[in-house]
């Protein structure tokens, strides 16, 4: 059988192993509610990957979690890991104080593995700020969020590919993402593909479609309701301006929003835009501007 140049590359990629020098970074945090108040009890970490301290910029019952990872990129053959538990009845918001840089590969794989468990009554939600590939990166993200009873979550990514601002274009390297949402050990939501630097797929409808940034938010709990999905689109077009493509799409078992365009600003304005719709509903509180993200 006759192999495409991009199925070359992409064995050409799988072969590639790390060394024992490569880093890795584990993160393991835990809520727990005491009365009113959703109070970090456990706080683990190994390597440059941790949380400074518990806010409560919405009052006892919301924990802010801030992730930092200090190098601020990822070199190649590195893997951060980030295990969190929302006990019974917690609130937790976890974000970032900027984006995560993937450097190059170097010939080795980086993996970034989030395990999010959301037991009976509590509520989580995954807002890291932008996710940057540098050319030739090498990256596999792998999302696991484990829903319990009527568990709500609600979970954001920004994805940029290659450096824009610089004239730098993801035209070598791969990335791979699986994301599985459960209730109670059942699927709810399975999304999984992979991109390959310079590829046809990047430039096709079923890609990227020559653009470079995409985001995605999807929630998970929000009773169907046609009113507020038009309200939702309404608000997404015009925070997006007429730059870039967005789509939102209410399911039985989730509500997701999608961004398609070339800057990250605009991306980051529609999944807050998005964020700030569909809070309320699904957790009963006001979206209150998330600070980090002005910083």
């Amino acid at each position: 059988m006759r192999q495409t140049a991009e199925n070359r590359e992409a064995r050409a990629l799988d072969s590639r192993c790390g060394t024992p020098d490569h880093l890795l970074a584990t993160l393991a945090l835990g809520f727990t509610r005491h009365d009113d108040t959703t109070r970090l009890t456990r706080r683990e970490h190994f390597g440059p990957l941790r949380v400074q301290k518990a806010l409560y910029p919405e009052g006892p019952g919301t924990c802010h979690a801030i992730v930092v990872h200090p190098p601020g990129g990822v070199v190649g053959g590195d893997e951060l890991r980030i295990d969190v538990s929302a006990g019974q009845g917690t609130h937790a918001l976890l974000s970032t104080p900027g984006a995560t840089k993937w450097y190059r590969s170097n010939g080795h794989r980086s993996a970034q593995r989030i395990t999010l468990a959301v037991e009976a009554d509590a509520a989580l939600e995954w807002l890291p700020q932008e996710t940057i590939f540098f050319d030739d990166a090498d990256v596999t993200l792998d999302s696991t969020v484990s829903l319990q009873g009527n568990a709500r979550y609600l979970g954001c990514e920004i994805l940029c590919f290659g450096r824009t601002a610089s004239g730098e274009r993801f035209a070598r390297g791969r990335i791979r993402q699986n994301l599985k949402i459960l209730r109670d050990g059942r699927p709810l939501w399975l999304e999984q593909g992979t991109l390959i630097g310079g590829s046809r797929t990047m430039a096709t409808t079923l890609g990227l479609s020559g653009h470079t940034v995409c985001a995605n938010l999807v929630a998970v709990g929000l009773p169907p309701s046609a009113p507020l999905i038009a309200a939702l689109r309404e608000a997404c077009s015009q925070a997006a301006g007429g730059r870039g493509q967005f789509g939102a799409t209410q399911m039985k078992a989730a509500t997701v929003v999608r961004y398609l365009g070339d800057s990250s600003e605009i991306a980051r304005t529609v999944m807050l835009t998005a964020w700030r719709h569909l809070r309320p509903p699904l957790l009963a509180r006001e979206a209150s501007p998330l600070r980090i993200w002005n910083t």
